[in-house]
């Protein structure tokens, strides 16, 4: 059987899965994510378990963002110029023996410090590898099929996101090196995967590496108004709202669950994505996706403050869990428009940029939470970013109205390259 086969265009909650070269990258992917999962559970856990320290987990959070946000516009470039497969492939085994060298400081108890060293180092390959993933998607399928393409992605994610974490409490409970083996573990079989995959050809660009090529991605993203938008949202939303990196503080101290509760805490989120995403792709297409989205962050603000101030283990759970359902639209609307509105020559660089939004929400995001839980308390904290959100949601309205206004994804088409400067 060929490895690219154009499924009917008739109507298809399954078109994208028709496509044997975009499940055999689905596959890897899954492994790659639920490794990547353990691996976040095994860090906090470890790191919170050694120093007691909510900014410990903060400094996690900054050590994770900044080769994303520093490095992020050369990788989109070189995402663009280059084998975006091979440069995948290269960025997961170096992150895979990253993992490894975690896995011998925790079984030698080894500095701290060492510690966040392989995490600066792993973050430069998810850096350098970020870019080159999300341009190699649409060239899975074909273009009438990327949407629903991104609704399975995304639902592979949150079902890995969902097991990674549980998983993840329960070989932390025994043993929390075993946890990096197996984190490093799933990243170099997505490179496995990836070595046999044989996508269909893409466009690459001719610039060499100037300023300018640089910061095309930048140009064409802030004069393409809905996606500026759209990532500015969800930069913001995230940056405020995520309670992730607290979660620890949450299981040990406020909830007192243990490292198997804290495992559900974590998957909570992902378990109601993977909901949300299995009743998108049998519904029709949303008519208005700008709308919906808009609705979906200011219900994970509110989902959010209700799990700050939650005492009550499986009220936090279902909190947890409408975060990430109202997450999930909120990512399938924004990573579909940033891929399906941008020229395949320039997906790379601005991937780029929609990476360093999407870096900046989460592994900031995860400083911010730390330094104002030190600061003010993990509950204020957690029900004061709840609160931005719904605030970022209603500037977002007031700055863009044409988000609101925004139709069905299926009709969304490339925009053409923007010739003018900022």
């Amino acid at each position: 059987m060929p490895d690219f086969i154009a499924p009917k265009k008739n109507r298809d909650p399954y078109a994208a899965l028709r496509y044997p070269v975009f499940c055999a990258y689905l596959a890897g992917w899954i492994v790659a994510v639920i490794g990547d999962q353990i691996l976040e559970v095994a860090v906090g856990w470890d790191i919170y378990s050694r120093t007691g320290n909510p900014m410990s987990l903060g400094w996690v959070g900054l050590v994770s963002a900044a080769p994303i946000i520093l490095l992020a516009l050369p990788a989109g470039h070189l995402a663009d110029r280059f084998d975006r497969r091979k440069i995948v492939l290269f960025s997961q085994t170096v992150r895979g023996l990253c993992v490894a060298g975690l896995a011998m400081i925790s079984h030698s108890r080894g500095p701290i410090g060492a510690m966040y060293a392989i995490l600066l180092v792993a973050a430069v390959c998810k850096a350098i590898g970020w870019p080159a993933r999300s341009a190699l998607m649409p060239s899975l399928v074909e273009p009438h099929d990327f949407a629903n393409a991104v609704n399975w992605n995304s639902m592979a994610f949150q079902t890995s996101a969902t097991a990674g974490p549980a998983l993840g409490g329960i070989i932390v409970r025994f043993s929390v090196p075993a946890a990096y083996v197996v984190s490093a573990i799933g990243s170099v079989v997505f490179a496995v995967s990836l070595a046999g995959l044989r996508p269909r050809s893409s466009s690459h660009s001719k610039e060499p590496p100037t300023l300018k090529s640089l910061i095309a991605g930048i140009r064409f993203v802030y004069n393409t108004k809905i996606i500026l938008a759209t990532i500015t949202l969800d930069l913001f939303a995230v940056l405020l709202g995520g309670a992730t990196y607290l979660l620890p503080i949450f299981a040990k101290d406020i909830l007192h669950v243990g490292a198997v509760g804290f495992g559900w805490l974590r998957a909570a989120p992902a378990i109601g994505a993977l909901c949300m995403g299995l009743l998108v792709a049998h519904i029709p297409p949303m008519k208005r996706a700008g709308r919906a989205m808009l609705w979906a962050v200011a219900g994970f603000g509110v989902a959010t403050i209700v799990f700050g101030l939650s005492r009550n283990f499986w009220l936090s759970i279902v909190m947890l869990f409408l975060a990430g359902a109202f997450d999930n639209i909120s990512v399938l609307v924004r990573h579909t428009l940033v891929q399906v509105l941008t020229p395949d020559s320039m997906r790379g660089r601005v991937s780029a940029v929609n990476n360093i939004f999407i870096g900046a929400s989460n592994e900031l995001g995860g400083f911010e939470s730390g330094l104002t839980a030190r600061l003010f308390g993990t509950v204020v904290s957690v029900v004061g970013g709840g609160i931005g959100t719904i605030l970022v949601v209603l500037a977002t309205t007031s700055i863009w109205p044409q988000v609101g206004k925004f139709g069905s994804l299926v009709d969304a088409k490339p925009e053409p390259e923007p010739l003018e400067q900022i």
